[in-house]
């Protein structure tokens, strides 16, 4: 298994992108090596190990890349988080404030029994809104939430305080 700092190493830095003045974290380059992605995987699951989780709910795009086999490893179903109208059945949604305007998420609402245990999951925490309003979600359908998981936090943004409200279990990999 590989060292925090190995998989740190991994993942490419982007100057001024998507706009000036950001430094983007391309993980991309850290998941196309087997061993790191497995290293990523192994230690988001094992924080879990002792957690009860009927699913885990993966927030659109990158959560579903470490969601899937997040729910292998542990046993548990795999949920959707998806942008508007992607969803084919009733969906809950729930909009969220961004720098330059809202986004709104949605879920099926039968995607979760009341009480069924939940483990949201996405690639990055920064400003915290996109996870919010995923917890926002999954305590719409009545299901618990159990805990928030993310390969990257982006700690100086603020996002960790700002899920406290929903959850005290909170997990990023890496901090930066």
């Amino acid at each position: 298994m590989q060292t925090l700092l190995d998989v740190k190493s991994k993942i490419r830095e982007i100057q001024d992108y998507p706009k000036k003045g950001i430094l983007f974290r391309d993980i991309t380059t850290a998941l196309k090596e087997p061993e790191t992605m497995r290293s990523i995987i192994d230690y988001l699951c094992e924080q879990f190990k002792d957690v009860k989780i009927d699913y885990i709910a993966g927030i659109e795009s990158r959560g579903f890349i470490l969601g899937m086999p997040m729910a292998y490893k542990l046993n548990s179903g795999f949920v959707p988080i998806r942008k508007p109208k992607k969803l084919p059945a009733e969906t809950y949604s729930q909009s969220y404030d961004l720098e330059y305007g809202t986004d709104t998420i949605e879920v099926h609402k039968d995607a979760f029994g009341v009480g069924d245990n939940v483990l949201i999951v996405d690639d990055l925490l920064a400003t915290g809104g996109t996870a919010d309003a995923a917890c926002k979600l999954v305590k719409k359908t009545g299901a618990n939430l159990v805990g928030i998981a993310f390969l990257i936090e982006l700690s100086e943004l603020g996002g960790r305080e700002k899920l406290k409200q929903n959850c005290d279990n909170i997990i990023s990999m890496l901090k930066y």
